[in-house]
């Protein structure tokens, strides 16, 4: 069943980190099961942006809404970025596995990334109340519990003493900050090339 494991990585993460690692699904499952996560962003930014509206100030003159032809460019943009993503961590991880003595599959580091991003892609449920500082507040929680999952997976996916277990997960927490920092840069060379954002009047 799709989406079987939230749940558990919520209640007792380590518990379902070895549920995992004992019943390994194939590299689609995951696919799949990371194709339906990163649509809860993704809709939830398009919602947000066309029909709800950003408020920055304390008037309503102030609201920021896209077109939805914007919106939609970006949304779709913004779908294929974080599987991208994804798909990136998932083979840096994999391929410094044996700097750390471990031997995984693609599919495993696949299951260990696309678990690990599914509570920072759900924070997007929050974009449908689109106040600046309580997005910051959910994403900040979602980054952190993220981060935890991660920590407290490698060792288990990656069967690895929890010691360099940590090192490694460092590691990979650094390469997904790289990735995010290419990602900033790549935004705003494609918006310089005028795909950016188009507001309404």
């Amino acid at each position: 069943m799709i989406l079987n494991h939230i749940w558990g990585l919520y209640a007792h993460p380590k518990e379902e980190w070895h549920t995992i690692d004992h019943h390994h699904e194939s590299l689609s499952y995951s696919l799949v099961h990371l194709m339906f996560i990163a649509l809860i962003p993704t809709i939830s930014a398009y919602v947000s942006a066309t029909m709800i509206g950003w408020n920055f100030g304390s008037s309503t003159s102030s609201t920021i809404m896209l077109t939805t032809e914007s919106a939609l460019v970006m949304s779709v943009g913004m779908y294929f970025t974080l599987i991208g993503g994804v798909f990136a961590l998932s083979y840096l991880t994999f391929w410094m596995a044996k700097t750390f003595g471990a031997n995984p599959s693609f599919t495993q580091s696949m299951e260990l990334a696309a678990y690990t991003a599914t509570p920072l892609f759900m924070t997007g449920l929050a974009l449908f109340y689109p106040e600046p500082i309580f997005l910051m507040m959910v994403g900040l929680a979602g980054l952190s519990y993220s981060v935890y999952l991660l920590y407290s997976g490698v060792p288990i996916i990656m069967h690895i003493p929890e010691e360099r277990g940590f090192i490694y997960a460092s590691s990979v927490v650094t390469c997904g900050l790289v990735l995010l920092v290419c990602i900033m840069v790549g935004s705003v060379i494609v918006w310089s090339f005028g795909f950016g954002p188009i507001y309404t009047h």
